[in-house]
């Protein structure tokens, strides 16, 4: 960085730091995608997981099979990635045929358009409220609601946000909550969402039936078993961290959601890839128009979005992230249910 640049942007930082509407205006610039880029990201990028999916039945040795599956799962989790970036329009956002793609992706994805987009826009408009956020979202609770509240409402509170949940997020976000749920509670609007249930199920009869068992593992359920597993997780430390902040509606505003509460899952270059950027999330929740790969681009450019609040892959931030359960108010800070400041 030169002289000038460093002054420029300790200018910026100091007496003229830039939020709310001229923060998200800033990022405007860069909410345009490249018709041709977005293209090659989400073609190349499905057939290296055709590839992958190929490996699982035609590779020669069972080990050659098994890594197919692993990078499979980290395939699909990038390619759900970019789907996410279309739902949000960040990408080819009147191109009809990346609209139907996304679809036949969505519903092999076991996240079909419709509960998606409406589930996943709620949670961008309701993000860090302390009422509300729980739609598209792990729930929260603040510590003096989850002490008066029966037992029931807190075990399944404790359930929803406990880590084999997330761990198993296959079985519990995807097919029970992106799927089965939505179906029975709101059929005739979440339709895709029975379609998706039936292609999966079609799919396993069929590698069962003519591939055989070891067929239906490596090439559908490990893949899933990873992805899900991964995106949930994200999905959960991206909102749930050490030094998350939530706000009642008198305290909420959109950019301090953003930057206050969705973290920046820092990782190395080959997981940043294989999630296609989604740890930029604070950025993402900012301005959610901004394409996947032009995240980086805006955290060099915006000197404000430079210091956001960090969480890692490193085991102790992971479990220091999923020991938190309720927000205690007096605190302002989210903490596990055997905190000594409880009292």
């Amino acid at each position: 960085m030169s002289i000038g640049q460093a002054a420029a942007d300790s200018f910026i930082r100091g007496s003229v730091s830039r939020s709310g509407p001229e923060l998200i205006l800033a990022t405007k610039p860069y909410a345009v995608d490249s018709t041709a880029r977005s293209w090659w990201y989400i073609l190349s990028t499905t057939v290296l997981l055709a590839a992958a999916v190929a490996g699982t039945l035609l590779a020669p040795h069972p080990l050659l099979k098994l890594g197919a599956s692993v990078l499979s799962g980290l395939l699909l989790l990038r390619m759900f990635v970019i789907y996410h970036d279309q739902q949000h329009h960040a990408i080819l956002p009147k191109s009809k045929a990346a609209e139907g793609f996304m679809w036949v992706f969505g519903i092999l994805s076991l996240s079909p358009s419709s509960i998606w987009r409406a589930s996943h826009n709620h949670h961008h408009n309701h993000n860090s409220k302390i009422k509300g956020s729980h739609i598209g979202s792990f729930p929260i609770m603040t510590r003096e609601h989850f002490e008066k509240a029966r037992k029931p409402a807190r075990w399944l509170y404790l359930f929803m946000r406990h880590p084999l949940t997330i761990l198993f997020g296959y079985l519990t976000v995807f097919l029970h909550g992106m799927c089965l749920r939505p179906f029975a509670m709101k059929p005739r609007e979440h339709w895709d969402c029975f379609i998706s249930l039936l292609v999966h199920a079609c799919i396993a009869g069929f590698l069962i039936r003519f591939a055989g068992w070891q067929a239906w593992l490596l090439t559908q359920i490990l893949p899933h078993f990873i992805a899900s597993a991964i995106g949930s997780y994200f999905f959960y430390a991206q909102h749930n961290f050490p030094d998350v902040a939530f706000y009642d509606k008198s305290g909420w505003t959109y950019d301090r959601a953003a930057l206050e509460s969705s973290s920046y899952l820092k990782m190395g270059p080959v997981m940043a890839w294989f999630s296609a950027n989604i740890g930029y999330h604070h950025i993402h929740h900012l301005n959610a128009r901004i394409p996947f790969y032009r995240l980086p681009e805006v955290l060099q450019a915006i000197p404000e979005l430079r210091n956001p609040k960090v969480t890692t892959l490193n085991p102790l931030e992971i479990y220091r992230c999923l020991r938190l359960k309720v927000w205690d108010v007096k605190q302002q800070k989210m903490v596990a249910l055997n905190d000594p400041e409880l009292g």
